[in-house]
């Protein structure tokens, strides 16, 4: 929720209570503001923190969908280490060849060269993802310990640009679930892909701004139960960063990789 209109229906009360994830995506907006002006109201709320600070509220820090190992990333990367996994997501557990099986985040260097919002080589390996997973009968083990053969719609597959959508829902089979960052952001799988497409932080049609996003990042990364593979080139882990919030989300890519 933006601030104009929290501070528009604050006119019509005398307390007013938020809920939701400043870390997830922002309301999308098309005007230009002061700086500032732009975020948020719980981003505005957290003054920029990674989680709601104590005495600005409640942090619900125990999450439902993550196993340990994918929650720990999550949690260090985007919640300072605050967000705890609910007990029994550790039976969440992927049964695959390596390096795709267990659970956790798993970095997929793709080498390709200017591309900007479509990525054939990128195309290329989710399909080879799907074939592996698919193919090589991996098994999904959810919360109650049930363990069955890993399903088309138990992997959702994220990109940040409407063209690689276009290209992947093209290769891959038919049922696969494909969609934007924007799209996903609620939705839950046992394993998720993000294509993250452009070539190099120059080659982003929107900017770095846009395709390092930290929100971005949580939520493609987030939508997954057990296991998060994120595929990109590597020269993304080698941005020319000007600004410290540049450098801040470059480290969320990094901490993939790393």
């Amino acid at each position: 929720m933006s601030l104009a209109n929290a501070v528009t229906v604050a006119h019509a009360t005398r307390n007013l209570a938020f809920l939701g994830d400043p870390r997830q995506l922002d309301q999308p907006r098309k005007g230009v503001h002061p700086d500032g002006a732009e975020v948020s109201v719980l981003e505005h709320l957290s003054l920029g923190a990674h989680a709601i600070p104590a005495h600005r509220g409640v942090f619900l820090d125990q999450t439902r969908r993550l196993h340990p190992d994918l929650c720990r990333f999550t949690s260090e990367m985007f919640y300072d280490g605050r967000l705890s996994p609910l007990a029994g997501t550790e039976k969440q557990i992927l049964e695959a060849a390596e390096p795709l099986g267990g659970a956790g985040v798993r970095w997929w260097p793709v080498e390709h060269e200017g591309n900007q919002n479509e990525s054939p080589e990128e195309v290329a390996a989710v399909k080879e993802l799907f074939g592996r997973l698919l193919g090589g009968k991996a098994r999904w083990t959810d919360r109650e310990g049930a363990s069955r053969e890993l399903k088309i719609d138990d992997i959702v597959v994220v990109a940040p640009y409407n063209a690689q959508v276009r290209a992947l829902l093209a290769a891959l089979p038919a049922g696969a679930k494909v969609g934007t960052v924007d799209k996903f952001q609620g939705q839950e799988a046992p394993v998720a892909i993000y294509s993250m497409t452009s070539s190099t932080p120059e080659d982003a049609p929107r900017g770095m701004e846009f395709l390092y996003s930290l929100n971005r990042l949580n939520v493609a990364t987030s939508r997954a139960m057990s296991v998060a593979i994120v595929v990109a080139s590597p020269a993304l882990l080698r941005p020319v960063c000007k600004t410290p919030r540049q450098m801040m989300q470059a480290a969320g890519v990094c901490g993939v990789a790393e």
